[in-house]
């Protein structure tokens, strides 16, 4: 196998693993809490208020993380924020108020260091050609952990209304033995050069990788006020809410809707399993069809998520109760609450957001290969900031009105993007009609001869 794509692969694994435990504690954090709550009078930790600490502090934190990877390095900024992660997960055998917020905001800053660590990793070990596939398989393999953890979440919980305190121990145990084997293989990681230009047509300007702290940071702040990347930013929102609306609102809100039976708490673990199926899904199919995705664009992609996502907006409103978000309730929606259904729109999140996110990284790493550390972390500060955000007000807003606001957002988001594609359609085709030199990079030249396949 070619050391790049072996990188891809470990990076992958060690992603996989971390995320199966996290991204499984932020599907069942607020089920979780509740239940604790319910064993111990002294402990007032909420679950919304946590998840939305750890986005605000991740959206905070990634204005410094450029700073940081040019003093740690890809790969040493990915550790150190695996080891938050770990700690997260261990502080949840020892239930403290206190100690859950902490947590959150240590996390918060890790999320920071291992995202945009991540980013950059990754687009060091792709090029024109393999930008796209690298980045389905990674979508792929790193959804693997919604499929994992919630798959183990839901045998656990079967038949439970209330998680005891052994059902969370056993839990909360496996996990960190999890998260630490993520770590084995993110130390298993190599180290990479960078790699050559992915496309010398930029969005507006070319900015250098910056060579230290300081100029890493007003290097962010430069790119972050070019005009595709504010375009970009509307997409960016809109996969900060709907990430917090799947991972953190919509699988609780179905183990509050006590119509759908008794068995309904361990269908969060379920519904996880089913947003896992559609991510997976989604980032192997375009993975696999990286090649052929790039050349005709990446807007049909995005269009369809948008399609699959509205569907699955208007479906969880007839299914669920509008006051699902809050806690349990015997309340209905316009037909009785249906257990398919739900799973149905769990798969259908899972996908969409797959088309998504999967071509951000794609034009992340095609557009912004000089700068890619930068491009990633206002990447992740955008989404997380919007993530924070709707986990704030989660808490408070009916279900109808945070579905109405995804579903706007994902209308501007989708035209953003689509509008940041065109131009660059554009600007390639334009350089394919002029002559180009020797001096010429075969990036460019690839990217030409798309746009003319295009037409």
């Amino acid at each position: 196998m070619e050391r790049k794509f072996l990188n891809v692969i470990l990076l992958g694994f060690g992603f996989m693993f971390v995320f199966t435990a996290f991204q499984t504690m932020g599907n069942i954090e607020k089920t979780i809490l509740d239940s604790i709550t319910q064993d111990d009078a002294e402990f007032t930790g909420d679950g919304y208020t946590s998840l939305a600490i750890i986005y605000a502090t991740l959206a905070i934190c990634n204005w410094m993380a450029p700073s940081v990877i040019t003093l740690t390095g890809p790969r040493g900024a990915m550790l150190i924020g695996a080891f938050t992660y770990l700690f997260f997960i261990i502080t949840f055998l020892f239930p403290r108020t206190w100690l859950l917020y902490v947590a959150s905001v240590m996390i918060g800053a890790g999320a920071a260091a291992i995202w945009t660590g991540q980013g950059n990793y990754l687009t060091l070990n792709s090029d024109a050609e393999t930008i796209s596939r690298n980045s389905g398989v990674f979508w792929a393999m790193l959804q693997c952990s919604l499929f994992f953890g919630n798959l183990f979440v839901f045998i656990k919980f079967q038949g439970k209304t209330h998680i005891d305190l052994e059902t969370r121990n056993v839990v909360f145990g496996a996990l960190t033995a999890v998260c630490a084997v993520g770590i084995v293989f993110l130390l298993l990681l190599r180290p990479m050069r960078r790699a050559p230009v992915i496309d010398d047509v930029k969005s507006e300007m070319v900015i250098h990788e910056p060579e230290g702290p300081m100029e890493a940071f007003k290097g962010a702040l430069r790119l972050f006020c070019t005009r595709d990347m504010l375009l970009l930013s509307v997409t960016f929102i809109y996969t900060g809410v709907e990430l917090s609306f799947f991972s953190g609102v919509y699988s609780p809100s179905i183990g509050f809707t006590l119509g759908m039976g008794e068995n309904v708490k361990q269908l969060v673990g379920l519904s996880g399993v089913f947003i896992g199926m559609g991510e997976v899904l989604g980032g192997a199919l375009f993975g696999i069809l990286g090649n052929k995705t790039t050349r005709w664009g990446r807007d049909p992609i995005v269009i369809m998520g948008y399609l699959i996502h509205m569907t699955s907006f208007f479906l969880i409103f007839i299914n669920l109760p509008n006051v699902a978000p809050f806690g349990d309730t015997m309340d209905v929606s316009y037909i009785t609450p249906s257990p398919y259904l739900a799973m149905f729109c769990s798969f259908l999140l899972g996908f969409g957001d797959a088309c998504f996110n999967t071509q951000i990284y794609s034009i992340l790493g095609g557009n912004y290969s000089d700068n890619s550390t930068s491009a990633f972390a206002l990447f992740k500060f955008t989404q997380s900031l919007a993530a924070a955000a709707c986990f704030f007000y989660s808490s408070r807003a009916l279900l109808s009105v945070q579905l109405g606001v995804l579903a706007a957002l994902a209308s501007l988001g989708t035209a953003a993007f689509c509008r940041v594609e065109w131009a660059a359609r554009g600007r390639a085709r334009a350089a394919a009609l002029d002559p180009l030199d020797d001096k010429t990079s075969p990036a460019t030249h690839a990217l030409a001869d798309n746009a003319l396949h295009y037409d």
